[in-house]
């Protein structure tokens, strides 16, 4: 039976479709990935059901190339082993900032952040941190972690260092709400800090 008049350009539209089906679903695993941010660890950066993107390509590139991720750079990662172990779901995801890099000194004294003895500049920060912990040093391939709401942050002054084979991406692009649309950098301390520490959502 011959086909109608109508049904070749029916189905070349349904080709259509499915090949921009494909490749958003290409880009949404391999390029960049859409994620909510579900806990206050990242205040005053992030907030509550903040809306970010996370770029995935980089710190592939940066594996390959034997290339550490930047300093100060928001990274979201899958579940260290160490939480796994302690009941942590393996399946979540977390999100903090880049401090401390492969063969860096790290410590916390006296309220601050001290990278290889040099005080760390937070001025954003809500409040001193109320914890000491270090000296430290930073194994190779991984990294330390924290999250800017560092009193309320489940992080690497708690399990210890990040393994780079963990990162996923790095937190670029807030896009909701619309007045906080921009590139996520550091920011105003304009929210109340709650005393919550928890993982980052996937809008899956």
């Amino acid at each position: 039976m011959a086909p109608t008049p109508n049904s070749e350009p029916k189905r070349n539209s349904w080709i259509g479709l499915l090949v921009w089906m494909v490749l958003a679903l290409l880009l949404r695993w391999q390029v960049i990935e859409p994620r909510w941010i579900p806990s206050g660890s990242m205040l005053p950066t992030l907030q509550l059901q903040d809306r970010i993107l996370v770029e995935k390509i980089t710190p592939k590139l940066n594996r390959q190339r034997h290339k550490p991720i930047g300093l100060d750079q928001i990274v979201v990662f899958a579940v260290p082993p160490q939480l796994v172990e302690a009941g942590y779901d393996a399946n979540a995801a977390l999100i903090k900032r880049v401090v401390g890099r492969p063969g860096d000194t790290i410590e916390v004294r006296d309220g601050a952040l001290l990278r290889n003895n040099i005080p760390v500049p937070e001025d954003w920060k809500p409040a001193e941190m109320e914890y000491d912990q270090g000296p430290l040093t930073v194994p190779q391939g991984q990294y330390w972690v924290l999250g800017d709401n560092r009193n309320a942050s489940l992080d690497s002054h708690v399990w210890g260092a990040l393994p780079d084979e963990r990162v996923i991406g790095t937190a670029v692009w807030r896009y909701w709400p619309l007045n906080r649309f921009g590139p996520i950098r550091f920011s105003h301390q304009d929210s109340e800090v709650p005393q919550i520490a928890a993982a980052i959502g996937s809008n899956d």
